[in-house]
């Protein structure tokens, strides 16, 4: 019998089970991303912005407001094959007219649903002869996704149960839609407008001198968060590692499941934060303003000298 060196490293596989202290996006995730990073780097001070001399001060304020919203689009994709190009789109036709039939029985109107054309491919095979593997068109393939706009997070559900029943399983994403953003960024600059003068208070009463006014805006850099963009994975698992010796050794793994979660920003890294408490996927919109306060005038040009008598 063939000798050979086997090294087993034991460890026990893990259940995610950290409460809501943690949780397993905490243990086994990655908490950095990208929209983390991007306000980070709002707040970064090149050169460029420099205060121009050194009577002149910084200050800033950085806001975060989260919106529910307004609507939402959900996007199934539907693919068929067919031996001939007719049959594929047939096989097309009869399960998107089922599925926009299931849809409208749930409630939705005629102009909250469009189908959109995405493609029509050819599909190659190979036919053997001898030794020779010959390259053939084989049959056609139809591609076409259905948009729904509804109002109501919870239909979603729904219109995945109808999508089963007509054998779609493709839920391409969701979008999220919020109508009025101007308004919305009102909102936050009347925000951080107040956190700047809280600021500018708090800093003249440490610094003694109240003859600071602002002077000119230095950055006003507003970004928008959608859930879309902000799930994150990981997989909560430890496993045992082996190291063989052996060449013939097979090694069959078991299949981690994947877990997916919301990470929005965190409101600890901002001034405010608006709409604070929130139990479902939000759109969230920033703010980082900047304001250069610099001495007035009166305090630059110092006390008015008396003549003496």
């Amino acid at each position: 019998m063939q000798k050979f060196a086997l090294l087993v490293l034991a460890s026990a596989l893990v259940s995610c089970s950290f409460a809501q202290v943690g949780g397993g996006s905490a243990a086994f995730g990655q908490r950095q991303n990208s929209a983390d990073a991007n306000e980070r780097a709002k707040r970064v001070i090149s050169k460029d912005e420099m205060p121009p001399d050194s009577s002149s001060t910084f200050i800033d304020a950085s806001v975060l407001i989260n919106v529910k919203a307004d609507e939402y689009v959900a996007v199934f994709g539907i693919s068929h094959e067919g031996a001939t190009l007719e049959e594929a789109r047939q096989k097309m036709d009869a399960t998107v007219a089922a599925f926009m039939q299931d849809v409208k029985g749930l409630g939705i109107k005629e102009n909250d649903l469009y189908v959109d054309f995405v493609a029509q491919n050819r599909i190659y095979g190979f036919e053997v002869a001898g030794d020779l593997a010959r390259e053939k068109i084989v049959g056609f393939e139809v591609k076409k996704n259905v948009s729904i706009r509804y109002q109501n997070p919870a239909d979603l559900d729904r219109f995945i149960a109808a999508a089963s029943k007509s054998q779609i399983f493709d839920l391409v994403k969701v979008d999220y839609i919020v109508k009025d953003i101007a308004t919305i960024q009102k909102r936050l600059m009347a925000t951080a407008t107040a956190v700047v003068k809280r600021k500018a208070a708090n800093l003249s009463g440490l610094m003694g001198n109240s003859n600071r006014k602002p002077v000119q805006i230095y950055a006003e850099r507003y970004s928008s968060y959608y859930p879309t963009d902000m799930y994150r994975s990981y997989v909560a698992e430890e496993a045992e590692s082996i190291t063989s010796y052996r060449q013939n050794l097979t090694v069959q793994r078991a299949r981690k499941p994947r877990s997916f979660y919301l990470d929005p920003l965190a409101a600890d890294t901002f001034d405010q934060v608006i709409n604070p408490a929130v139990t479902e996927p939000v759109v969230q919109f920033t703010l980082y303003l900047k304001v250069r306060y610099a001495p007035t005038a009166a305090a630059k040009a110092g006390p008015r000298k008396t003549k003496s008598s």
